[in-house]
Formats: C-alpha cells, structure tokens, sequence
C-alpha cells in the first residue's frame, strides 16, 4: 500500500471547525429558548445535560462506523451530515409549553428536538476525524488532535456571549452557523478524499510510532478509570457553574466560563508537551486544600471572589484528571473506545449533577462530594522524607493518628471561629489545616480526611446543620436557604446570595413592609395610592411582603414561576399572605407566558419584581414582554418595575423599552430615612396614561426622578445582550 501524506493541517483546520461550531451552537440554543425557559441555574444544566448525551451518542456512532473500513466510513459519514443539514436553519420546536414541575424533562426534550440531528453528527466529528487521520501510517500521535478539537470548542463558546449575541439577531446568528456547516461538509469531504487509499480494515493505526511510549493494555479496569476521570470534571463543571450562576447571575456569559474553561483543560491536557499540565497537575492538590474549604460555606455567605477561585480549581483539577486521562491513553487502535467512554464518564458525570443531585440534596451538596473524589484522583507527589515516615508499619500509623488529631482540633477550632465571625482566627485555622493537608500528602487517606476537616470546619457543619432542621430547600430554579437573624427577631430567605424577603417575627410587626417594599419604595407608594377596588397583579412572589398593602376590596393576583417559593408562604413559614391576602390567587408558572393567557385589561397595577435577585430573566425585560403587560393593564394601568441589582444598570434599558412602547414613566429611589427592616430600592413607574401619570407624581409625598438616558437599543426576544449594562 503507497504511503499518503499525513495531511494534518487539513484534519486540524476540520476538528476545529466541527468543534467551533458544535459549540457555538449550545450558547445560541439557549439563547433562542430563552422566552421559553427563563434564565434559571438548571436550564442550562440540563441543556448541558442534552449536549453531554448526544455528545454521547456521537462517539456512540463515530465508535461503531469505525469497524468499517475508511473508505466506506466517507460516504456513510458524509449522507449522514447532508440528512442533518435538512434541519437547517436552526430554529426552536414547536414543543407545547411545560406543565409546572416538569420542567426538568421538558426542557431537554426542547433541545434534543430543536438541534439533536445536527449537534448529534457534529459530536462524532472530533474521534472520527482522528480515525481518519490515523489511518496514515506516516500520521503520527492522533490523540494530539484532541487539544485542537476542544481548543475550537472554546473559541466557540466565547465567540457566542462576546462577538455574536452582541452585534447580531438570532436570525442572522442562525444563517451564519448554517453557513459554517456547510464549509464543515466541504472540508470533511476533502478529508475523506485526502485517505481514499486508506486501508481497507480501519485498525490501520496500529502501526503509529509511540516513540518510547508503551500504551497500556485495555482492561476493564483501565476502562473504569477512564470513566471516571471523566465523570468528576464534567460534574464539577455543573457544580460550578451552579455555583457561579446561583452566587452572581444567571446568564450565558457566566454559563459558558466554566464549560470553556472545562474545554480549555483539555487542550492543556491533551498536550503532546504536557509541559503546562504536569505544573499545574503539582499545584492542584494544594489549591483543593486552599479553595476546597470554602465548597460547603452557605452560598449567602459567598463572595465573587470565592466563585472565582472556585472556576480556578475547576480548571486546574480538569486539566490534572485529564491529562492523567492523556498519559493512559491507549493504542490507536483503541482510539474510538476511548473517547466513547470519555464521553461515557462526562454523560455521567452531568446526569449526577444536573439530574441526581438537584432531587437528593437540598443544597449545592454535589460539589463539595466531587471535590472528595477528585482528592482520590488528582496525582500528587508526597513531602520527601515526611512521606516516608508515614508508610514505616506502626510508626507510620501513629504518626498518622497524632495528624489526624491535630487535624480535628484544629478543625474544632475553626468551627468556633467560624461561628464567632471571627475572620482573623479563621483564615489562620484554614490556613494551618491547607498546611496539615500539604505534609500528609504522601498519605491518601489522611489528604482526603484533612480536606473533609476544613470543609466541615469552615461552617459546613452549620449547612448540614441547616439540612437537617427543615432550613433549606431545593428545586429546578435553586436552592433557597430559611434563616433567622437579630436574636431570632426577623426571618428572612436567601437564593444564593440574593435576599428575597423578610419578615419580623414579633407579631405587633411581622405584617409591616420590609426589604424593598418599604412604605417609601416606588412600590408601596403606588400601591398605597391604588383604588380601594383595584386589580393588582405581582410578578414574582418572594416571601409575599407586598400582599399587606392590600385593601378589603382589591383584588390580588401573584405570578410564581417556582412552586417551592409558594409553598414556603402556604406552610406560613412567612405569614403575609395568610395574614393579609389568605384569598390571593396564585399563579405557578413563567409570568410572561401567564400573563399572555390573561384577558385583555385584566389588572389596574402590575409590578414586575422579578430582577432583584441578580439571575437576570431576559424575556421579561424585552419588547415583546412589555408588550404582554401593557394588553394585561387596564386603560390607566400603571406598571412598576424593580430594577435594583447589584451587577446590573437596568434602568437604562427599562428607560429604552418605554420609549419603544409609548410609555411614560418615573423613577423613585428609595435609599434615605429607611424604615427598620428596609434596604435601598430602585423602582420605575410607567403608563401610557397621563392622567395615571399626573396622580402618581402629584399626590406623592417623596420625589421621583426623571427616567435616565435610555440605552441604545431596545432588547427584543430576537436580540439582546447583557454584556452592556454590566457594572464593570
């Protein structure tokens, strides 16, 4: 058989192609479904879920056609690309909308019905280009070929939130990718001809030179192990991001830093120098000992620069795992078996994270269980002379026994500190227990004991303590934590680091406002001034600290896109609603699409509040949206706004939309002379009737501020971008 040339700038050039694109597309599907499904931690989740399961597939499929010969695997391959692209352009299904509380299947079926053809062929782009390659006798290493394949993914993913959702409408966004896929087939097409006198039998690989490398045999065992180093970063990567997202906010651009980073790993990893990987391989046991103690800290406790290193421990366990994943790598001849149980693991990995966990556990418990396990994987060399000290028989084991003593007092000791607030003893006691974790490294037992000692220590017993009061609960859209603060005299709720109402326990003042309802708010004024008869509808229910402005004859209507927040008021862990609107109607669902199926004029005041917590619901804040709130209002209806937020300047765009739609508004904030239990807020008020307008300014008591300069576009279900009123 003539020997052919390698051609390898060809097969990278179509790796990286089938990559970008494969993962371009998971950011801009989100994106399209977004009127439908909210900006909720879990929708990505499960969306990533999808992708890991067709990805899945695709190396299902890039296994299987490899037991033909190459030159039959082409034409397969390619008929099979050109049944794909008759799905094209991308749009969404037409899949009828989720009954409330199955969102968890719903939204995966709408993603594997929207994209599942293409995102499935793409999938096995990478192993089967690989295969292909190797077919060559003269190919060299294939598996090198994998960094330039998630090195696409990458570029793809921040290509999306930074160049494409920014400059372009979804329409665009989908003539582009389709565009992409059909150079993907051209240059597919060249690489199938590129190896039409391939071999007939595909192993033709075998023959790779390894250099001095030995691959090691294929065992059951290895294959578990394969399995497994995948699984762990893949469920750290949603663990993170649910971290990330429910900690700061719920978007695409802070959805794709944890999976790009994840992607980025193995580019590292996978690396034919390894140089990079085996550096930050050594320093990733020490940085778990370091950051790893803060994975049970109660996410209202959280800081941005917690998240931050929390991305950073992602990556550095990643690219360890992986390239412990790239030094076990086997014979080409294997080549597909392998990526198919990588893909196994990573399949796995987001099932425990994203479908498991959130069911088992009512807090982000699953992230602080993948970082033990990765404590099991991660390589590490142990302390010279110390090490060996600890696997001398009886010395050995009493040495260990002294360490793990002092190991739990120092543990007991941050715990108190950590109940005091004390931040000084705190950071010593971490500080000494990452030191403890360092010398007993040439221990496995006793690095992984250290590391549970600093998680627990660092009030991880205060969340396992929470757990099992009844104090925290979980659903599809987060984890909410109940607690009590000032000696037991205000009970409030906390999503991630976001508050969502309280109350005063005393009962002379548990039903007065409080949080950003106070009597001052934009809000409370508003209300208070409604007819005695009025209609109210409330967007977002919180723990129901509006339902007291309630007057006898008015009639109030909650929108509550999560169950689990109503329960909370219909167990009367929070008390306004059964106390001031035990008759409100509450509606469970996305408000937006309630309010669509509501009659015309419905309501005479309509308050959105569904942008405090910092997870931004982008469809609620769009042309369209405005548009289904103005059919909802009556004729004088009066719609306010709360756009206070600590990451996002959202007036501007409030002040765009009402621009586009007609409407006149006003903006009152709240921020001197705060009632007890009041924080500062930042609501807008907005009619298209003067007259509503006029009687709002006139009779009110505090002043209200003109609307500020609107942005420069409107944001519309068909374009929108977060990226400008972020506050850098």
């Amino acid at each position: 058989m003539p020997t052919m040339p390698p051609r390898q700038p060809l097969f990278v050039l179509t790796i990286l192609v089938g990559s970008f694109l494969l993962f371009l597309v998971q950011p801009m599907i989100a994106r399209f479904a977004l009127p439908m499904v909210g900006g909720a931690p879990n929708v990505w989740n499960s969306a990533m879920l999808v992708f890991q399961l067709l990805l899945l597939g695709g190396y299902l499929y890039s296994h299987a056609l490899s037991r033909l010969p190459v030159r039959r695997q082409v034409p397969v391959h390619l008929a099979l690309l050109a049944l794909a692209a008759l799905t094209l352009p991308i749009d969404l299904f037409d899949l009828p909308a989720a009954a409330s509380g199955w969102e968890v299947l719903w939204v995966p079926a709408l993603f594997v019905l929207s994209i599942g053809p293409v995102f499935f062929m793409l999938a096995s782009q990478a192993s089967l280009m690989q295969r292909w390659y190797a077919a060559s006798g003269d190919a060299g290493d294939p598996y090198v070929l994998y960094g330039a394949s998630n090195l696409g993914s990458f570029a793809g993913l921040i290509a999306y939130p930074l160049l494409l959702e920014p400059t372009m409408a979804l329409g665009a966004q989908s003539l582009l990718w389709s565009a992409g896929f059909a150079l993907l087939f051209v240059l597919v097409v060249l690489a199938g001809w590129s190896r039409r006198q391939a071999a007939a039998n595909a192993p033709a690989a075998e023959e790779e030179d390894f250099s001095e490398r030995v691959p090691p045999a294929v065992t059951r065992r290895l294959i578990a192990l394969w399995t497994v180093l995948a699984a762990v970063p893949s469920g750290l990567m949603l663990s993170t991001t649910t971290l990330l997202t429910t900690d700061i906010m719920a978007a695409p651009l802070l959805w794709v830093i944890p999976l790009g980073l994840y992607l980025l790993s193995y580019t590292v990893a996978f690396s034919e120098d390894g140089t990079l990987a085996r550096h930050l391989t050594r320093i990733a046991p020490i940085t778990l000992l370091f950051v790893g103690g803060f994975a049970l800290s109660p996410t209202g406790d959280a800081s941005f620069g917690i998240a931050l290193a929390m991305v950073a421990l992602l990556f550095l366990i990643a690219v360890s795992l992986h390239h412990r994943l790239f030094e076990l790598r086997p014979d080409p001849a294997h080549l597909t078996l392998f990526y198919l149980m990588i893909a196994l693991g990573g399949a796995l990995g987001g099932v425990f994270a994203a479908l498991i966990a959130p069911v088992i556990f009512d807090w982000i418990y699953e992230h602080a269980i993948l970082l033990v396990v990765a404590a099991f994987l991660l390589p590490m060399e142990e302390i010279p002379v110390i090490g060996q000290y600890l696997k001398r028989g009886l010395l050995g084991r009493t040495i260990s026994i002294v360490l793990l003593m002092l190991g739990a007092l120092l543990a007991w000791r941050l715990a108190l500190a950590s109940g005091a607030a004390m931040n000084t003893q705190i950071a010593g006691m971490m500080g000494l227990l990452a030191c403890l974790g360092i010398v007993v490294m040439g221990s496995r037992m006793l690095y992984v004991a250290v590391l549970a000692m600093i998680m627990i220590g660092h009030v991880g017993y205060t969340t396992i303590r929470s757990s099992l009061d009844g104090e925290r609960a979980r659903s599809y859209f987060g984890a909410y934590s109940i607690a009590e603060t000032q000696g037991g005299k205000v009970r409030y709720l906390t999503h991630g680091t976001t508050m969502h109402g309280q109350q005063f326990t005393d009962p002379a003042m548990r039903d007065e406002p409080t949080s950003y309802y106070g009597r001052t708010s934009g809000v409370g004024i508003a209300i208070s001034q409604a007819a005695p008869d009025a209609r109210i509808g409330v967007v977002g229910l919180g723990v129901g600290t509006l339902a007291c402005y309630r007057q006898p004859d008015q009639h109030w209507s909650f929108f509550e896109i999560d169950r689990q927040v109503a329960e909370f008021s219909a167990e009367e862990r929070f008390t306004f609603l059964s106390d001031c609107t035990p008759d409100a109607r509450i509606v469970i669902g996305d408000a937006r699409l309630r309010l669509a199926e509501e009659p015309g004029g419905t309501f005479d005041l309509l308050a959105i509040d569904a942008f405090s917590s910092d997870a931004i619901p982008i469809h609620l804040l769009t042309q369209e949206a405005f548009a289904v709130y103005g059919d909802a209002l009556s004729e004088n209806g009066l719609l306010l706004v709360h756009v206070s937020n600590r990451y996002f300047d959202l007036a501007p765009m409030v002040s765009a939309l009402a621009r586009q739609g007609g409407w006149k508004g006003a903006m009152r904030m709240d921020t001197e002379d705060l009632a007890p239990g009041t924080v500062p807020s930042l609501w807008i008020a907005l009619t298209r009737s003067d007259d509503s307008y006029n009687r709002l300014i006139a009779s009110s008591t505090v002043d209200w501020g003109r609307l500020p300069p609107p942005a420069d576009r409107a944001w519309s279900d068909d374009n929108a971008s977060i990226l400008p009123l972020i506050r850098w």
